[in-house]
């Protein structure tokens, strides 16, 4: 497992106590939604595990499952 950052990576408002942000790791903190935590992440990423044909930003919009239906030649996923 990660280990924290002694630090909090939150950029608004955060339900969170100060104590567990400093020890939580910066991927656990972006993966809480913004209502709870504001990082000010969007949780949006590409699953690509390879060269993509595939805009980036599409990819950075568009759900896993999506993605993984793509054609391998065109967006590999595995």
């Amino acid at each position: 497992m990660p280990q924290g950052t002694d630090q909090s990576h939150a950029v608004g408002g955060s339900k969170v106590p100060a104590a567990a942000q400093e020890k939580l790791p910066q991927s656990v903190e972006e993966n809480v939604p913004n209502e709870i935590h504001d990082t000010g992440s969007t949780g949006s990423k590409s699953h690509a595990t390879g060269p993509s044909k595939v805009p980036q930003i599409i990819q950075d919009a568009a759900p896993k499952k999506l993605e993984e239906a793509l054609p391998e030649k065109i967006h590999p996923t595995k």
